[in-house]
């Protein structure tokens, strides 16, 4: 009776820490069945844990090359994992309860609450059920597009197949890819439409669906981008100034790059310098070497990886409002406010130190992770094991050559933090932390020298 009491108990924080790692389970075992391989035979629990964390935690760092080394079954598989890892899998059995006609009770709300980033309760079942007609629509339009390039390289059956694996992938952010040869999409990186077509796909699915419904309603009402509320202006600002960004520094920095963008035309350029600012904000498809890079495109690559993209989206990373927090706040400190101010509006003292805790978190596991895999990778250069551990941690996909010759223990310590990255490393904690309390005493003021 007190076990059932316990589990009647569990808070948002560890039923989503346990639905995901249940769900990543599940998918390992049926990865490691011989019908999932094209050879027939078993494949290591380790090496299917780590792939199904991958998918499921939509990032796309893999020990087993996806297009030659799974059969069908098992790229299906992946593909399930990957689409329930991007509309969370609280989506999923929302939506069956409500096909089967079952209340959905408040502490399931509760955790779709949490789980989708929503400010409040009211609307969240209409939301995901926005959040299933939005993702079929965009992937189902996108699929077909893709299939206009797949189809006259593969043939119809493979570039049907290829256009339907590749939208749901880069939608989510995932980043598997059915190429072969753990080459992503650099053998189509002269295709501007392939290229446009996934870019614009990752963006869309890093924005999140909350900005999404406000951009729709906005263009059926004709509503200004002032009247957008705080998170959304905040979202789509420092998304588009990181695109922005990303796109023209990798133009300058990779144009004369041999090994990368110097022998391509100037539209390539443009186009491949757009889609490598977007990927590395969680997407993990890259259309020129990522080892071959330029230091300077090495650095912000890595950069990006950290932020990743936006709150209730399929993307991971401490987020862009994160970073949005942590720059206003500086800006604040510098202009002698004692409130964090953004767009004329105050931010709360809980929603600051939520962001300073994901931020920290963040560079916490990221250090963790670099000292664990710098003892396990011996060979292997500091640049490469940090990019390594960041490519997990933002759930990007996107590595320097290493991942499939990684050790057990590096293994399972990217999936750990593969999992605390799309889980959210400040929920994993609350998780573990166990029953919350408020302080009902204050204690007096204490000063302390900084800087």
């Amino acid at each position: 009776m007190e076990n059932i009491k316990k589990k009647k108990h569990l808070s948002p924080f560890k039923i989503l820490a346990i639905g995901f790692a249940t769900v990543i389970l599940t998918g390992g075992i049926l990865l490691s069945l011989p019908i999932s391989s094209v050879s027939g035979q078993y494949t290591s629990l380790l090496d299917t844990i780590f792939t199904a964390t991958s998918a499921v935690c939509v990032t796309g760092l893999v020990v087993l090359d996806t297009g030659t080394y799974w059969s069908v079954f098992g790229q299906w598989i992946i593909l399930i994992l990957i689409e329930i890892g991007g509309l969370g899998f609280m989506a999923l059995s929302t939506i069956f309860a409500l096909l089967l006609g079952k209340r959905i009770s408040l502490r399931e709300r509760l955790v779709m609450q949490e789980a989708y980033n929503t400010f409040s309760l009211q609307g969240v079942i209409s939301h995901v059920r926005y959040m299933l007609f939005f993702t079929l629509a965009v992937q189902g339009g996108a699929a077909l597009i893709l299939m206009t390039q797949f189809i006259p390289l593969y043939g119809i059956g493979t570039g049907i197949y290829y256009g339907i694996f590749h939208a749901i992938s880069a939608f989510n952010n995932a980043g598997f890819d059915l190429l072969g040869n753990f080459t992503s999409v650099t053998v189509l990186n002269t295709n501007k439409v392939v290229l446009m077509t996934l870019g614009t796909l990752i963006n869309i699915g890093g924005l999140g669906y909350l900005v999404w419904r406000e951009i729709i309603s906005s263009i059926r009402s004709k509503k200004k981008l002032k009247n957008f509320s705080l998170h959304s202006k905040v979202v789509l600002t420092i998304s588009l100034t990181l695109v922005l960004f990303g796109s023209l520094i990798f133009l300058i920095f990779e144009w004369n790059n041999p090994a990368t963008m110097q022998g391509m035309r100037f539209s390539d350029k443009i186009v491949n310098s757009y889609f490598s600012a977007t990927t590395p904000r969680t997407a993990g498809f890259n259309s020129i070497s990522n080892s071959e890079m330029s230091p300077a495109g090495k650095l912000l690559t890595m950069a990006y990886m950290f932020i990743g993209g936006s709150p209730g989206s399929t993307a991971g990373g401490v987020k862009t409002t994160t970073l949005g927090i942590v720059i206003f706040t500086l800006i604040s400190v510098l202009k002698g406010r004692e409130d964090v101010e953004v767009y004329h509006k105050k931010l709360s003292q809980s929603t600051v130190y939520r962001a300073v805790a994901v931020f920290l978190l963040g560079i916490s596991i990221v250090i963790m992770g670099v000292m664990v895999l710098s003892i396990a990778e011996v060979g292997a250069t500091f640049e490469v094991i940090l990019y390594e551990v960041l490519s997990a941690f933002g759930t990007v996909g996107l590595t320097q050559g290493i991942t499939p010759s990684l050790t057990a223990v590096s293994k399972v310590t990217l999936t750990l933090i593969m999992y605390m990255g799309r889980v959210g490393p400040l929920t994993v904690m609350l998780a573990l932390a166990g029953k919350q309390s408020k302080a009902n005493v204050k204690y007096p003021e204490g000063k302390l020298l900084i800087g």
